[in-house]
């Protein structure tokens, strides 16, 4: 992020009040000139209408044209002053990345939390690994994403976590819920599901046809132990993650 230079003026919000299009003389003017217009074209008419000998009632249509234009001029003068609305422009300064979790002490420790603490270190791997932004946003009505990052290139990464013991796998349904909303809803760079336990075949097979990346349990320590690439990063001679299998 650009950090302005000490003593460079302040950027300026158009928040301040915004000011009549005429000064209050030029509005008097117009006003006087728009009740002497008026004045004058009454008295030409009743002028005209007395020497047609009487064939209108003259006093009440007087009458009524002054009502009608003092009611013209109140209005105006009591309508409230337009105002140019200017567009918003665009920001002075990006927004902040979101806060980089904690990577350290048992930060990495995947074994030692549960199932809501394991989004937090699978956040702070990628915190580790040179993500500029890393938020954890699994929970109620998450859509299948529980973490998403922003690579220092700039691809958006969306992880799906699954906290499962060994014996338990992740299965095809998972992957197909997760591949229902990852690009689509996620609008994701990088589509990952990270799991402590192992896939099953019919899972891998979805995953790979779809461009899902899987990571397993010994993936997980691989990576955890800078054995292997973050998933976001393809291995030696492996596709670059995200392409469909053929």
């Amino acid at each position: 992020m650009a950090i302005p230079e000490e003593g460079a003026p302040a950027p300026v919000r158009g928040t301040g009040t915004a000011r009549r299009a005429g000064s209050p003389g030029r509005d008097a003017v117009l006003a006087l000139g728009l009740l002497g217009t008026g004045i004058a074209g009454l008295a030409a008419f009743s002028k005209a209408a007395a020497e047609t000998d009487g064939g209108l009632p003259v006093a009440p249509v007087v009458a009524l044209g002054v009502l009608l234009l003092g009611a013209l001029l109140a209005r105006w003068s009591l309508a409230p002053s337009r105002r140019r609305v200017r567009a918003p422009g665009p920001a002075a300064y990006p927004e902040p990345p979101a806060e980089l979790p904690d990577v350290g002490g048992g930060a990495l420790d995947h074994g030692a939390v549960d199932a809501d603490g394991f989004e937090h270190t699978v956040a702070a791997l990628c915190a580790r690994d040179g993500c500029i932004s890393v938020e954890v946003v699994g929970g109620a009505g998450d859509l299948g994403a529980d973490v998403l990052a922003t690579t220092a290139d700039g691809r958006r990464v969306v992880l799906q976590c699954k906290h499962y013991a060994e014996d338990n796998r992740v299965g095809s349904q998972d992957l197909q819920r997760f591949g229902g909303t990852c690009f689509a809803v996620h609008d994701a760079d990088v589509a990952v599901v990270v799991t402590t336990s192992s896939f099953t075949a019919p899972a891998a097979e979805y995953a790979d046809a779809c461009g899902i990346v899987r990571v397993d349990g010994e993936g997980l320590a691989a990576w955890t132990e800078l054995g292997a690439p973050p998933p976001w990063e393809p291995a030696v001679g492996a596709p670059a993650p995200g392409t469909p299998s053929s």
